[in-house]
Formats: structure tokens, C-alpha cells, sequence
């Protein structure tokens, strides 16, 4: 999508060619502009900026990740586009971005915000903040989250109890097509809640569904051509209609976790905390108490941090398994395996984790499902901490660098069928599970995902209860042909809307 074409679709009135030209007229006039020119000293080669806009008129803004893999093959795994007046580094392939992301992590270790986010989170939390306050909260979150079972058999417990309650719900359908996505995101939802919050909520309560619903509409919101534009120009902002719905969504969301907060305090017993609100809490109290006046236990890094929780904890697993759904739909052989394997080895009985190392096969689809699914395509933005010599160019201090996990997990030099349904990917000739080091669905280094240990119980947990439950087709009239794999555009690639049919086995 141009430009121009979004300026118009995003506006609150269409305007005119004329209105548009005038618009970036003026801005050239209030900006102040400093291109390094194309190749000055050694820097990374990139194409060739235009004055205010940068490289934006040669970019796809709703799939921004696919222009990058385009521009890697000419210009190679590392090189340099402007994002209006912003320089970005963007690496390509498994070797550039291990050795940025791992090798060299402290260079490469600290988040770069977009305005959107710097102006919603101030710092705080443990996505987007950096420094100290990061250090402290992700810390925190990684203990808290693990006392509270993360990665421990209490957690699976907490994740078959909510399968239970969703083979329930998929069974109310009766074979008929529905959407997955509300039910999907509320149970994988349900398990983040009992951790942060210490409870569970029923899948028809206002507040949780609201709760949930905005959350996923900002994700994709984050990631639409208009709020690229206003990244790149944040002057827009009154301009842009998916901006003022997106911070009206988010307003709501603060609202409604401070109630939530209000009520956990009322009730709180530091002798029992029930999740990681209330570990929270209690910290803060006991800081307070401690005399200890310059402290991140604050309110704003509880609510920014528990927004974040609640966000990646959601959106992600339950994307994730919802292509999961989708693929065993579109191929129905590869799903004949899966639930032959599941009933070979597990029979009617509950699946437990342990299970894993005993369904190779399964534990292939799984991973295969999130290298082609490819969610987060860009990863999140980072910067450079330091002045850094990469792949023999040089970088400066303070410089965005876009990590393309696209180009990772597609990478043709490390995946035999890089654009392809293949689990074998993940398999050896004795059709046992083998791990891939080009798999990087959760990023790497110091800033991948705290939850990663969660994700994996829940995909392997939830895919394989539910396949061995259900069979999952298109709905009547639809051939497996027809499933559309394209993504729909946001901040995460979730699949475009469908319905599935799903039928008790």
C-alpha cells in the first residue's frame, strides 16, 4: 500500500491529491533532515532515501517484512533503509541475526520503541522499557511467573484444566463451522490470567471478553499501514483514525486492570499471593516499609508490565495454534499422522507433557507450524548500545536495527522447503525430533521472549488435546484447496478469517 493511499484511506476525510502534496510540503518545511548519503564511509549499503521521506514510497506498509527480504537480496544480510528521517539496520538470514542477536547481545541489547509504544508505555514494563527498570521487572517477572508455575507441573495442571473447559466449548458447535478465534484466545488467555491475576474467568464474562477483544484488536491495529505512518510521522496522529482507536482501546484496558488491581488489594494477603499482581503488591509494600524511596516497584511498571503480560501471554499462543488448526485443515494427511501418533502412543487418557518425547511426530507439526506461521516476522526493534563494527560495516550508538526472523525462519540455506508445510523439517531419517538452530520463532539473546517456556507447554499441551479430540476440516462448501494461508496484516500474522469445522472424534 503507498503513501499516499494511506494518507487517504486514514484521514478523516479523503481530501485531495493536491491536500495530500501540501501536507508533506509543509512537513518539509518544519523538519530538519540529516540523510548520511548512500555509502559514506562504511556503513551498511542500502537503496537510495528520497529528502523527508526516506525509502517509505518503496516499502509494502502492510507487509513492510517482505520489501526487507527483497531489498537482502540485493543489497545482502546487512543493510540500511530510512523510515522517513529514522535509520534502520536491518539483518537478514540465520548467521547475521544470531551473531547480532547472540554473539554480540549487549551491542545489540536494548529495545527501540516507536513512538506508539514509547508514548503508551514511558519506559516502563518489559517489552519496550530498557536499563535498570527492564533488568529489575523482567527479573521479577521470570521469578514470579515460575513460582506461580510457569514451566512446572502446576502450570500444566492450570493448561489441561483450561483444555477441558475448551473441548467443551468446541463441542457446544456440534460439527458445525464457527471461528476459533474468540474461544482460542480466551482459554490461552485464561492461563496468563491465573498466573498474573491468580484467577481464571469464564469465557461469557463482559470483562475478561472486552479485556481480550481489544487486546487482539490493538495487536493488529500495531501493525497496519496507518500506524506505520504515524510511527514514521507521529505529526499525523490527528489525522489517523486507527491511532485514536487504538488509544481509546488501550485507555479502556488501563481502566479496567486498575479496577482489577483495586479488588486484589482489598483482598491481599502477603502470606498467600495468589499471582503476580499480588507478589507485586506486597514488594512494593515491603520497599515502602523498607523506607526505600526510589524504587521501579511502582504503580505505572505494575500496569505497564502486566499489560504486557497479558498481551504476549494471549495473542501469540493462541495465533500460533489457530494456524495450527488451520494447516491440519488444508492438510489432512499430515493431520491423519498427528492423531494416528496421538492414539498410538496416548490412547483416550489426558495428555501430559511428558508425552512430548515419546510423539516425535507431533512435536514436528508443532514447530513446523511456527517456523511457516513466521507470527513476528520482524521481531520486535532494537538498538545499538555502543559504536559497533558488524559483518565489516560500521554502526553507530543508538541506531534501530530490525532483526528479520522472516528471513530466519525461511532461510533457504538453513530449510530444505523453506516456503513449504514440512515437518520433516524437524525430524532425522529415523523419524525422531530434532531440534534446527534456525529456529527462532521466540527471537534470541537477551531480549527473547520471558514466556517461552509457557508457549511451548500450552502449544504442545492445547494442539495435542485438541487433536486428539477433534478433526479439524473447512467448513461445507469449502475445499481444503481453497484455505487461504495468507496472513492478515498486524503486529503478529494472524491467519485471515475463516471458520473450521470441528468434529468430535
Amino acid at each position: 500500500m503507498g503513501i499516499f493511499e494511506v494518507v487517504f484511506q486514514s484521514s478523516l476525510s479523503s481530501g485531495s491529491l493536491l491536500g495530500a502534496l501540501l501536507v508533506l510540503l509543509l512537513v518539509y518545511f518544519i523538519s530538519t533532515w540529516s540523510f548520511s548519503s548512500e555509502g559514506k564511509g562504511n556503513e551498511p549499503p542500502g537503496p537510495k532515501p528520497l529528502p523527508l521521506l526516506g525509502n517509505m514510497l518503496q516499502l509494502d506498509l502492510d507487509r513492510p517484512f517482505n520489501t526487507f527480504l527483497e531489498l537482502s537480496k540485493k543489497y545482502g544480510p546487512v543493510f540500511t533503509v530510512y523510515l522517513g528521517s529514522n535509520k534502520v539496520v536491518v539483518l537478514a538470514g540465520y548467521k547475521a541475526v544470531k551473531e547480532a542477536l547472540v554473539n554480540k547481545a549487549d551491542e545489540f541489547g536494548e529495545r527501540d520503541a516507536p513512538p506508539i509504544f514509547k508514548e503508551t508505555s514511558h519506559g516502563h514494563g518489559v517489552v519496550w522499557a530498557n536499563g535498570d527498570s527492564w533488568r529489575e521487572m523482567r527479573r521479577f517477572a521470570l521469578t514470579n511467573l515460575r513460582d506461580f508455575g510457569m514451566g512446572k507441573r502446576a502450570c500444566e495442571d492450570k493448561i489441561t484444566e483450561e483444555c477441558d473447559y475448551l473441548v467443551e466449548v468446541f463441542k457446544k458447535f456440534k460439527g458445525e463451522a464457527f471461528d476459533t478465534t474468540a474461544p482460542m484466545n480466551c482459554a490461552v488467555s485464561n492461563v496468563i490470567c491465573s498466573m498474573v491475576y491468580g484467577s481464571r474467568f469464564e469465557y461469557d464474562d463482559p470483562e475478561f471478553t472486552s479485556l481480550v477483544e481489544r487486546t487482539n484488536q490493538n495487536v493488529q491495529i500495531a501493525g497496519s499501514a496507518s500506524m506505520q505512518l504515524y510511527n514514521t510521522f507521529p505529526w499525523l496522529g490527528k489525522l489517523l483514525f486507527y491511532n485514536k482507536k487504538f488509544n481509546e482501546a488501550l485507555d479502556a484496558n488501563i481502566d479496567q486492570n486498575v479496577r482489577l488491581f483495586g479488588r486484589l488489594k482489598e483482598t491481599l494477603n502477603p502470606q498467600m499471593c495468589r499471582g503476580f499482581v499480588d507478589a507485586f503488591l506486597v514488594r512494593k509494600q515491603n520497599l515502602e516499609e523498607s523506607g526505600v524511596g526510589d524504587s521501579h516497584f511502582h504503580d505505572k511498571n505494575l500496569l505497564i508490565t502486566v499489560m504486557n503480560l497479558f498481551t504476549a501471554g494471549t495473542d501469540t499462543t493462541a495465533t500460533t495454534l489457530r494456524w495450527g488448526f488451520l494447516l491440519m485443515a488444508k492438510y489432512p494427511k499430515i493431520q491423519d499422522q498427528v492423531q494416528e501418533e496421538l492414539s498410538r502412543v496416548i490412547g483416550t487418557r489426558p495428555v501430559q507433557l511428558e508425552d512430548r518425547k515419546n510423539l516425535p511426530f507431533v512435536d514436528a507439526v508443532i514447530h513446523e507450524t511456527q517456523r511457516l506461521a513466521n507470527i513476528v516476522p520482524m521481531a520486535l526493534p532494537h538498538r545499538t548500545t555502543q559504536d559497533v563494527t558488524f559483518n565489516g560495516y560500521s554502526i553507530k550508538k543508538g541506531t534501530t536495527v530490525f532483526p528479520l526472523l522472516t528471513s530466519v525462519l525461511y532461510d533457504e540455506d538453513e530449510w530444505e522447503k523453506p516456503r513449504s508445510f514440512h515437518p520433516a523439517h524437524f525430524l532425522d531419517k529415523d523419524g525422531k525430533f530434532v531440534k534446527r538452530d534456525a529456529f527462532m520463532p521466540f527471537s534470541a539473546g537477551r531480549r527473547i521472549c520471558l514466556g517461552e517456556s509457557l508457549a511451548r507447554m500450552e502449544l504442545f499441551l492445547f494442539f495435542s488435546t485438541l487433536l486428539q479430540r477433534f478433526r479439524f476440516s473447512p467448513a461445507p462448501g469449502v475445499s481444503k484447496d481453497d484455505l487461504d494461508l495468507t496472513p492478515r496484516v498486524g503486529l503478529t500474522l494472524n491467519p485471515s478469517p475463516h471458520k473450521l469445522c470441528v468434529v468430535p472424534l
